[in-house]
């Protein structure tokens, strides 16, 4: 058996600990060379022009102390390639929005006490503009168009009520945005989580947090009141065919009511019109079909049913009301769309670190070539140290 020679191990060691030192030091005069640079040409600049270092220095830091002064904190850019446009003029915090049932306008309410009307045809240009109506002695929550896109209604914060305002077309194009002399009167006694116009135009309808829903008419009245009994409300809408409200909450079902009116269009009444049960769960919102004959809600994020679909059957009860099925899950699959952030690089891809010119950064440079010869040295120590002592075993 033939033992390694220990001057080669030695070498090896030595010769890695004196390139990790070299790599070191040429990185450590590069920095050094460059900030020699720096120094002697700002201080060309400072004699040329006729003033004293110190002074010149002092000026600078004050000038770099004023303009972080006056700099506003950036905005976030956002950017993706399906981005079509990014709308800035709120100047708080924007709580809802809302499109008209057109297409050709985007209502975006704030905590600055505005709401913003902007045109869809705007999107794709350089400049957004938008008209604006301002809330007097409150701020908007929650805002909504009315279905011929003359007016639209908002949630007042501090109120707690509705407030109507009316669009009136100019002749130059733009609109002017008048409140109603009264605001809706005030009945809820928790927060709303959602209001809704019905397509039809005939009632308004407002959802509080705790079990309540609201059915108002145009000027104010309260028609109908509907206790829910889920404990709470978490979501309430009107179906697109303005027939139904539905809600849910607490309990692991949705809840639909009927909202019957006359041949004449007067109201008559608010009936319970059916359940949909099938989950374990709270539920948390739904949604209808844009034809009324198909509903969706997801489950809580514990249930192991994550979405459940309901079509109206081809049979119907008796009275006309339409009876839900629920649908296979082959007709859905519950499959969800992968969204993968922009403007990051994958995991599998990774930036070239840079060397910065901090002297604490050249420090752990050196540390670390320190630490690393150091290894080396004592890892041939170990190796020459088993090496003698198979020597002595095999000369025994």
């Amino acid at each position: 058996m033939e033992l390694p020679q220990l001057p080669e191990l030695m070498g090896l060691s030595l010769l890695l600990g004196l390139l990790a030192l070299m790599a070191t030091a040429a990185v450590a005069r590069g920095w050094w060379l460059r900030a020699e640079e720096e120094t002697s040409s700002r201080s060309a600049g400072q004699k040329a022009n006729g003033l004293p270092l110190d002074k010149s220095l002092r000026s600078k830091k004050q000038k770099q102390h004023q303009r972080v002064r006056k700099e506003k904190p950036q905005q976030h850019n956002f950017t993706h390639r399906l981005l079509a446009a990014a709308l800035k003029s709120h100047s708080g915090n924007i709580s809802c929005m809302d499109f008209s049932s057109n297409g050709k306008y985007l209502a975006t309410c704030a905590d600055d006490r505005t709401v913003r009307i902007w045109s869809t045809k705007d999107f794709l240009q350089r400049e957004h503009r938008s008209m604006r109506a301002n809330v007097e002695l409150d701020h908007a929550t929650l805002v909504r168009f009315s279905p011929d896109c003359r007016a639209f209604i908002v949630w007042l914060a501090n109120g707690d009520t509705l407030r109507v305002f009316k669009m009136t077309k100019r002749e130059d194009g733009g609109y002017t945005f008048t409140a109603t002399p009264e605001d809706f009167p005030k009945k809820h006694k928790a927060p709303v989580v959602n209001i809704g116009i019905a397509d039809t135009g005939k009632f308004i309808m407002t959802a509080s947090s705790d079990t309540t829903i609201l059915i108002w008419n145009l000027k104010g009245h309260v028609l109908s009141t509907i206790n829910t009994n889920q404990m709470n409300n978490t979501h309430a809408a009107i179906s697109p065919c303005s027939r139904f409200v539905a809600s849910c909450g607490f309990t692991p079902d949705v809840k639909v009511w009927e909202v019957c009116f006359g041949k004449k269009g007067d109201f008559q009444e608010v009936v319970r019109a059916f359940e949909l049960k099938g989950h374990s769960a709270a539920v948390h919102f739904f949604a209808f079909s844009n034809d009324s004959r198909r509903y969706l809600w997801p489950d809580d994020w514990l249930s192991s049913l994550p979405f459940k679909f309901f079509q109206v059957s081809q049979r119907a009860a008796a009275g006309g009301v339409p009876v839900w099925e629920p649908l296979p899950p082959r007709s859905f699959p519950p499959s969800r769309p992968r969204v993968e952030p922009t403007g990051r690089k994958p995991c599998g891809e990774l930036s070239t670190p840079a060397f910065s010119n901090k002297p604490r950064e050249l420090f752990l440079l050196l540390l670390l070539a320190a630490v690393m010869a150091t290894w080396a040295l004592s890892f041939s120590l170990r190796r020459l140290k088993l090496l003698t002592g198979w020597s002595h075993m095999l000369a025994e």
